[in-house]
């Protein structure tokens, strides 16, 4: 194996559901060149990806397909805070995820279905047909919570969302 090609997997092992670009610029290789070690540990079966919304997620193996779900979907800033919100609240619902994270009520929604597609969450009814939210592995996501932080760019697309939201629903 090539150096660049094992550095590449010693980063994915090191930062479980990174982006590429965030792999990209971490190593500081070029596009082409992550491509092409990507695509070689991919085929040696070295490397597991998972797409969630439009973004690729690298994982080495030893994760399951729910891990790596949660894993991905962690690394983005808001939906974190979705998580641990829910987790925090035991059955939090979408007005109340809206107004404790200063968020528009599309963009729960928004976080809210991900979730529940991805199945890291659920929805369920109260008796006056409000929708709740609940974590559908609490303890294993907490577990992955503390080993899991987003990237800088996931951070600040989520806070560009957020400012956009604000300028618009605010």
């Amino acid at each position: 194996m090539t150096d660049v090609r094992q550095q590449v997997l010693d980063h994915v092992d090191a930062h479980p559901g990174v982006h590429y670009n965030g792999l990209v610029r971490e190593l500081d290789i070029a596009a082409g060149q992550a491509q092409y070690h990507l695509r070689r540990l991919l085929d040696a079966r070295k490397v597991d990806v998972e797409k969630i919304q439009g973004r690729t997620h690298y994982f080495t193996d030893g994760y399951d397909g729910w891990e790596r779900r949660t894993i991905a979907l962690l690394r983005r800033e808001t939906a974190r805070h979705v998580i641990v919100y829910t987790l925090e609240s035991d059955g939090a619902s979408a007005m109340e995820l809206a107004d404790e994270l200063d968020l528009a009520r599309s963009t729960v929604s928004w976080h809210v279905s991900t979730l529940v597609e991805a199945g890291v969450a659920e929805k369920y009814y109260d008796s006056k047909g409000r929708a709740h939210l609940r974590l559908t592995r609490p303890t294993e996501t907490r577990t992955l919570l503390d080993a899991v932080t987003p990237a800088l760019s996931d951070r600040l697309v989520d806070r560009f969302t957020r400012l956009v939201d604000a300028s618009f629903h605010g």
